[in-house]
């Protein structure tokens, strides 16, 4: 269609200068016939007469070349429209300007340029992009307010994450134990032993993240744990009228963890992201193992010890395997995510315990209860740097056991917590998350909040 339009301009212009050319020649021809004296002459007037006629014909053609022109124009600008050159046109060259160029997908010559600029606008340019071809399709989650442990975007091939966070968590537990034994219904021969627990724990956590590639990345966290336990008891039926308050606290190292996370798929809208993660952790930390229990002045078998712990550990004391997968699921103007993980306790061998004043004490092979989590969330960009989420995550924990029996006292536990966060982005590089939990069944903690500030190298 241009090749055409262009052609059949180039063609009027020739009948433009061949009609111009026919009348300097009919009007110089008068002029020489004159200089002769032969003006009346029939050859003469049959030439002008033939040149009139010729000269009327390429007016002819040259209107019906102007009016196929047009035609061709009109067919050309509505052909752009249909196919929406137009629009490409000003978006290609949006593009182009931003980076630094000057051409457009279809150039079209100025009638007030210049011959040099008319040739330099028709030249063919090199498009920064293929016409008809779609800009290449974003394949990384999109970010929302992490409000669990596992993130859903991944670090980029090269870039270093540096996440320094605070996390304050309290927790309180009522406890009636019964010790002894009944003689008729309602009447107990023995010690109701009535504890209220007051657990709180700050934890300062380093983590960080290395993208080896666009789809998988390294994470190492390091914990510093301080935990403070005060247990208020009053043994009923003793002729105790005063509470004991036993505290015991415990700080230092936590168990270093590493993560590795890989993103399975290729999402997009509508489409879910899958991404596939290993966890594992050490037991760096103090353990509940190393740690010595008071039960000199109050056990369970002789009535007169506490049997609390005189430190509080600030580690699981187990080596922990756990892999899981987090999924993301844009469908506007909101992010569906959550976490499926299952995490296995290694068992330890030949465990003992420290009693005070007691010295050591022989436990045998302690395997503690593995973990099921599920969570599930929803995150919406309240503006370019504000987001929140909100979600819900359930885990269940299995019976411990001691050298192949079950433990005294081991129960499963459910554990339920509502979480709300909220993230601001500063920059590119730097953005603020902030999480609450509230502990939805009763053995979950209280309170749970966490301050994060990923930074990105």
């Amino acid at each position: 269609m241009e090749r055409r339009r262009r052609a059949l301009a180039q063609a009027v212009g020739c009948a433009c200068f061949m009609l111009a050319c026919g009348v300097v020649v009919a009007q110089d021809a008068p002029a020489s016939s004159s200089t002769v004296g032969d003006t009346s002459s029939p050859a003469i007037r049959q030439r002008l007469e033939q040149q009139g006629a010729r000269i009327e014909a390429m007016r002819a053609q040259i209107d019906t070349l102007q009016h196929q022109l047009a035609q061709q124009e009109a067919d050309y600008k509505a052909l752009r429209h249909a196919v929406g050159m137009d629009e490409l046109d000003q978006t290609r060259g949006g593009n182009i300007a931003a980076a630094g160029g000057t051409a457009t997908a279809l150039p079209m010559p100025s009638a007030e340029a210049s011959p040099d600029q008319q040739a330099a606008q028709q030249a063919p340019t090199t498009p920064s992009e293929p016409v008809g071809q779609a800009p290449p399709q974003n394949s990384h989650p999109p970010e929302v307010a992490p409000i669990f442990q596992q993130p859903g975007v991944l670090t980029p091939k090269g870039k270093f994450v540096i996440e320094p966070a605070y996390q304050f968590g309290y927790s309180t537990a009522d406890r009636v134990a019964l010790v002894g034994y009944t003689i008729i219904p309602a009447i107990l021969i023995g010690l109701i032993d009535v504890r209220e627990v007051r657990d709180t724990t700050q934890t300062a956590i380093l983590t960080g993240r290395y993208g080896i590639t666009n789809r998988l990345e390294l994470e190492v966290r390091i914990p510093y744990v301080d935990t403070h336990d005060d247990t208020v008891s009053r043994a009923v039926l003793t002729g105790s009228a005063e509470d004991n308050v036993f505290s015991s606290s415990g700080k230092g190292l936590g168990d270093i963890e590493a993560t590795a996370r890989y993103q399975i798929n290729n999402g997009g809208a509508d489409s879910a992201y899958y991404i596939g993660w290993f966890r594992f952790k050490s037991r760096t930390g103090t353990d509940p193992f190393q740690v010595v229990t008071d039960c000199v002045t109050r056990c369970v078998e002789n009535l007169t010890g506490t049997g609390l712990p005189v430190q509080q550990p600030t580690g699981t004391g187990f080596y922990t395997l756990q892999p899981g997968v987090t999924w993301l699921l844009p469908s506007d103007p909101v992010v569906f995510f959550g976490n499926l993980s299952y995490l296995y306790n290694v068992e330890r061998h030949n465990v003992y315990e420290h009693i005070l004043l007691a010295g050591t004490q022989y436990l045998g092979n302690v395997k503690m209860g593995n973990e099921a989590d599920i969570s599930i969330g929803m995150g919406m960009a309240l503006n370019d740097k504000a987001s929140l989420s909100i979600g819900y995550d359930q885990t269940f924990i299995g019976t411990t056991y001691e050298s192949g029996q079950k433990l005294p006292g081991s129960t499963k536990v459910w554990l339920g917590s509502l979480l709300i966060g909220g993230s601001w982005r500063f920059n590119e590089k730097r953005t603020l998350n902030f999480t609450l939990g509230v502990g939805v069944t009763r053995d979950t903690p209280d309170a749970t909040v966490t301050i994060r500030v990923p930074m990105m190298y």
